[in-house]
């Protein structure tokens, strides 16, 4: 599943490729891929529209106009490409939207699990699916004392990190990354953390993603930016994957459980379970 520093990817090579691009015509293939508003709607809104630019909130991507965005969730294996029209439409491409330079954004899911939501500009700040993320994970918006303040709960570290009501765009992938990176079990209740590990795996979080993002984000199976790039940060993973190998700084074998209904991968000496209630 795309997360942050895949969507940021997506955004920064889909940017340059729509942005002042007026849509000319929008074909939808697959109905379902849209949340809101109904299909007919969300054609006729978009329809004469220029893209202004593409910005992100966690893990959504919003292609703003003039008066109205598109939210887009890529879920697990949604991507963007950007072709002649000309081009055969492939089984899986659901969406179509014609632009004035002759090209054709298509958008394609293999699963069809991604979502589209069109709102007007004023709408998108109550959107439930934007209203209720956390921080997003950089020095400016990721404060201390709030992250603190919300680990004073019950539930393990991994689930919190995951639910992205704290902290947002951590996915499976780099919640074992970070917390291995930490020395933190992911078993671990967020209440048991001390003040220095909650810094150090603040820290970890920010540094983690921001990698991910120069590395082009992580391509484990799927993952292609706009420009049909796959990232390299799969190269650099430490731990998740490798279960049964050795772990690199002790030499363990790396462990994989079941937390929070994912596969979970850590250490059995670098991250032990000390300190839960």
């Amino acid at each position: 599943m795309p997360e942050l520093p895949e969507v940021e990817n997506v955004r920064r090579t889909l940017n340059p490729l729509i942005s002042h691009k007026k849509i000319m015509k929008v074909t939808v293939l697959y109905p379902n891929i849209i949340a809101t508003p109904e299909v007919e709607l969300f054609r006729n809104n978009l329809v004469g529209e220029t893209f202004q630019q593409v910005s992100r909130r966690g893990k959504f991507l919003l292609l703003e106009t003039e008066h109205f965005v598109l939210v887009s969730h890529l879920r697990m294996e949604g991507r963007y490409t950007l072709s002649s029209p000309n081009e055969p439409i492939t089984k899986h491409t659901h969406l179509l939207i014609d632009l004035s330079d002759g090209n054709q954004l298509r958008y394609l899911d293999v699963r069809k699990f991604g979502r589209f939501a069109l709102l007007k500009k004023d709408e998108v700040a109550n959107y439930s699916s934007l209203k209720k993320l956390g921080m997003e994970p950089t020095e400016e918006d990721f404060s201390l004392e709030k992250f603190k303040k919300a680990l004073k709960t019950k539930q393990n570290i991994k689930g919190l990190l995951l639910s992205q009501k704290v902290v947002v765009g951590l996915g499976n992938i780099y919640v074992d990354e970070v917390l291995y990176k930490s020395f933190i079990h992911p078993l671990r209740l967020s209440e048991t953390l001390k003040e220095n590990e909650v810094v150090l795996l603040r820290k970890n979080i920010i540094e983690e993603l921001n990698e991910a993002i120069i590395l082009g984000g992580t391509t484990i199976r799927s993952y292609h930016n706009a420009k049909g790039e796959t990232g390299h940060f799969q190269e650099f993973l430490q731990v998740y994957g490798k279960e049964g190998q050795p772990c690199v700084r002790c030499g363990s074998l790396i462990e994989k459980i079941k937390v929070a209904g994912r596969g979970t991968h850590f250490c059995p000496t670098c991250q032990r379970l000390e300190g839960s209630k």
